[in-house]
């Protein structure tokens, strides 16, 4: 089995992808505020988005279960933060309903990933290896070596 196939970084994580395509709609959002806003709900929502990304990557640096849960949880209430700072947003008229809409549209599409994922690490701890590991890596074995694999 070849290792780009077992082992996967956050980055290839279709959550993350996905994810990281709403952070970059969510800082347009932030930008479009007026100045009186700049240090307040346009702050509010950088900060936000990038929580939401962030917990995403160290959850999936992490190498339990548990932990991965908890960062994927994270994650997770960082999104529906930002549907907040959107209805912020309707309530001031600082944006059409129709593009906050769509937003919230693509902000489900994040949700149901990392839902996802999540009962995915939940299956996997239930399986009681807390532990995460990467698939073992066949070496060639020479002559004189014991062993024909070893893990990462």
């Amino acid at each position: 089995m070849d290792t780009k196939d077992t082992f996967k970084t956050f980055e290839s994580l279709e959550a993350y992808k996905v994810a990281r395509e709403f952070r970059k709609e969510m800082y347009a959002v932030a930008r479009k505020l007026p100045d009186p806003e700049k240090f307040g709900l346009a702050s509010q929502i950088r900060r936000a988005t990038v929580s939401l990304t962030n917990n995403i990557a160290e959850g999936h640096g992490r190498y339990h279960y548990l932990d991965q849960i908890k960062f994927m949880l994270q994650a997770r209430g960082s999104l529906e933060e930002l549907i907040d700072d959107l209805n912020v947003c309707t309530d001031e008229k600082y944006l059409p309903a129709m593009e906050v809409e769509k937003l919230k549209q693509d902000r489900w599409r994040v949700s149901q990933l990392l839902g996802g994922y999540i009962r995915f690490l939940r299956k996997c701890k239930a399986g009681e290896n807390l532990a995460l590991r990467e698939m073992p890596v066949k070496y060639a074995k020479a002559a004189d070596d014991e062993f024909s694999d070893s893990t990462m």
